[in-house]
């Protein structure tokens, strides 16, 4: 048995302003019609004995990833739920001690919800040739075969060759049925560095993919990192069961050290193996980087939306909201317009994106947080307009959703169904309530907002008052678990 364990995490700093820190790459659609996410677990259907996935996610991000996997008719086994984010290694950690708490020792496919792989079936390759070494208890990561002297990641130099099949297997890259012992893991090196890198060939870029056993991960790190195996295990014993979730417990996770897999394990012990992968494989760290992986026109320029080009070569631009973009005489652009921010950068430079972000944090501006465009398990809201004293919004609850019984403390609401059927509680009273029908909560009284219908149920929501913050809501009951 494989099990995917799909790590979700992500602060949505780097591809500003599509990714927010509440709405990260990994749940956008980049690259095709699928999202990231959804792209990281379609793609193993090639891979024998798969089980279904272990989710590794921000607590923040639970419901969209929920809802994600639903889209595609997926089941997780488990979304487990980082109070605080600790990097790779307690991520695995946890994933690792609730696959076996049934008493199996399953092997584990860890893997980054947020990579682009342009060949899937090279991967199931991959992940085939690399299963009897996990059985066998190696630690096994995947090295992609470098196509330039990248001085953005890091490296793994291959040693000796470990057998893996027989010769006559050998074909190509699609059955990649070599591994290696690992010399070493190296940091992201110079420009100068890279390209001898490069030339040896005996490096490859670090791909952030692992397997192993989940008992030899777990061994190894008691091995290296005892107060990390220590800190996880406690927070998943003091878990919560949250809906389809499992929520650690927050203090006893917030002592783990946070380190990479590379760092608490892979680059200590004696066990790890590399397998070569060429599967077009892309972290899309960056504006750049996500040009390269994407369909271009016959002058190398990627659009999505409503763009028209005149003398334009090498550039990614992007608008929304059927908004028209028109560039002109440009080259090697980065053009991103969404509904609330506009970025505007040289390809060269969009690694910078991320001192944007740290300066809208700085500000408290919500930008770095969130879209205008809202996403809750209910449904979702997106603001139209907003003043001091007053914001509108466009609400939209799906069939059967229901917002938590609630009230305000500085604000009263005005609610104008547009489309559907609102069954409204307010107070002691219910109402039902079909298109250009109207209500008033005022200021301090209990409600809850439900959609009974077969039909998304769509209103106009104009809040007034002193203080218009998504904090100044009181929950009574909630069928998501938010109270």
């Amino acid at each position: 048995m494989i099990i995917p364990v799909v790590l979700s995490g992500g602060s949505g700093s780097r591809l500003w302003p599509l990714s927010r820190e509440l709405y990260p790459k990994q749940l956008l659609p980049l690259v095709g019609n699928l999202t990231m996410l959804q792209e990281t677990v379609d793609r193993l259907k090639g891979v024998a004995e798969l089980s279904a996935p272990l989710v590794v996610s921000n607590d923040q991000h639970r419901f969209m990833v929920a809802q994600q996997l639903a889209d595609i008719n997926q089941t997780a086994q488990a979304i487990i739920l980082e109070p605080v984010g600790r990097n790779t290694a307690p991520a695995v950690a946890v994933a690792a001690l609730q696959a076996r708490m049934n008493g199996d020792d399953p092997v584990l496919l860890v893997l980054p919800a947020d990579h682009v792989i342009g060949n899937p079936q090279a991967l199931c390759a991959a992940v085939s040739a690399a299963y009897p070494l996990a059985l066998a208890g190696s630690l096994i990561t995947f090295g992609v075969l470098p196509t330039a002297a990248e001085t953005g990641y890091g490296y793994i130099k291959a040693g000796k060759e470990l057998c893996v099949g027989s010769k006559e297997q050998r074909t190509d890259h699609i059955l990649p049925i070599t591994a290696y012992h690992v010399d070493c893991f190296v940091e992201k090196p110079d420009r100068a560095t890279a390209e001898g890198y490069l030339q040896s060939g005996d490096y490859y870029w670090n791909s952030g993919m692992f397997m192993f056993k989940a008992s030899r991960y777990l061994e190894e790190l008691q091995r290296f990192a005892p107060a990390m195996l220590a800190a996880s295990q406690e927070s998943l014993e003091k878990a919560q069961s949250d809906l389809d979730f499992v929520r650690l417990d927050a203090e006893s996770f917030a002592r783990c050290p946070a380190d990479s897999i590379d760092y608490a394990v892979m680059e200590k012990t004696d066990a790890a193996a590399v397998i070569p992968l060429d599967a077009g494989w892309s972290d899309v760290g960056s504006w750049s980087a996500l040009w390269e992986v994407c369909p271009k026109d016959a002058r190398c320029n990627v659009t999505n939306g409503d763009v028209l080009l005149h003398d334009v070569d090498n550039s990614y631009l992007h608008t929304e909201d059927g908004r028209l973009l028109a560039v002109i005489g440009m080259d090697d652009l980065i053009v991103v317009n969404t509904a609330d921010a506009v970025l505007v950068t040289k390809k060269e430079r969009c690694q910078e994106v991320k001192e944007i972000v740290a300066l809208l944090k700085r500000a408290n501006r919500d930008e770095a947080l969130a879209h205008r465009k809202v996403y809750r398990p209910w449904g979702n809201y997106e603001a139209i307009d907003r003043s001091d004293r007053f914001q509108v919004k466009r609400i939209t609850v799906k069939p059967g959703g229901t917002l938590s019984q609630q009230m305000h403390h500085h604000r009263a609401e005005h609610w104008i169904v547009v489309k559907g059927t609102a069954r409204i509680t307010k107070g002691d009273e219910v109402l039902m309530l079909s298109e250009n029908q109207s209500t008033y909560i005022p200021l301090g009284v209990t409600h809850r907002l439900e959609n009974p219908g077969k039909i998304d149920l769509e209103l106009i929501e104009v809040q007034s008052g002193s203080y218009l913050g998504e904090d100044d809501i009181v929950r009574f009951e909630d069928h998501y678990g938010r109270c």
